[in-house]
């Protein structure tokens, strides 16, 4: 059997901390007077804790010293940890630990690509961390999404080429990265948002194991696309 490498992204796909993300930057950004709306918070999936803060700071036209961004960055994470850190493994989303155990079965290769800083304790929480063969987080990586840095050190730590690799992404960041890197991407989530992607699912329940095992046989390939640059 062919060997190919899944590569996971965290938030949103295999645990929803998303919304722990999204409380946590909600009420951080309320205390400087600044809102934003479940639309806006799109843009901050899959993107850097930096970035996610200078978008937020551009909606609401402010700027701050150094210091204070540091201090406000500090908070944000203080926060999601606390939620972060009451989660189990009931908190894996549908139909995700028997995807993993049937890639597993089939002797494939698993990494997660993520650009969450906490990726490893909540993996220990959710009792997946034993599920990956490489784990590339936000300590492991200098460019955000839709770089495809994540994803190409994956594969390096996977010992597979990029165009061996599949994607599974729930941010339009995510899936651009996985584009860029030649990799198949796979949206989860909103097909209306993750146009852009080789194929998407609602979540993991949609996806048949037929349709891994024509990854796997190269049944199903990625299609060229044409354009592709990284765009902030």
């Amino acid at each position: 059997m062919n060997k190919k490498g899944f590569i996971f992204d965290l938030d949103g796909v295999i645990v929803d901390t998303a919304k722990y993300h999204f409380l946590a930057w909600k009420n951080l950004a309320n205390s400087i007077g600044i809102d934003f709306s479940e639309t806006q918070n799109e843009q901050l999936k899959g993107v850097s804790r930096v970035r996610s803060l200078e978008k937020i700071l551009t909606w609401g036209n402010k700027t701050l010293s150094e210091e204070e961004f540091s201090r406000l960055m500090t908070l944000k994470n203080e926060e999601y940890l606390s939620y972060i850190n009451t989660m189990d493994a009931s908190e894996v989303l549908p139909n995700v630990t028997n995807t993993l155990n049937s890639l597993n079965n089939k002797k494939q290769a698993i990494a997660l690509g993520s650009a969450s800083k906490n990726a490893r304790p909540i993996l220990e929480k959710v009792d997946l961390l034993d599920k990956f063969h490489a784990i590339v987080d936000g300590n492991d990586v200098t460019k955000a999404k839709p770089d495809p840095e994540v994803f190409l050190i994956g594969a390096k730590l996977l010992q597979l080429q990029p165009n061996d690799c599949v994607v599974f992404e729930d941010s339009v960041a995510g899936i651009q990265a996985a584009n860029i890197a030649n990799m198949l991407s796979i949206g989860i989530g909103d097909a209306s948002v993750l146009r852009e992607a080789d194929y998407i699912f609602k979540d993991f329940t949609e996806i048949p194991d037929s349709f891994l095992e024509d990854v796997i046989s190269d049944k199903i390939k990625k299609q060229p696309k044409t354009n592709l640059s990284i765009k902030n």
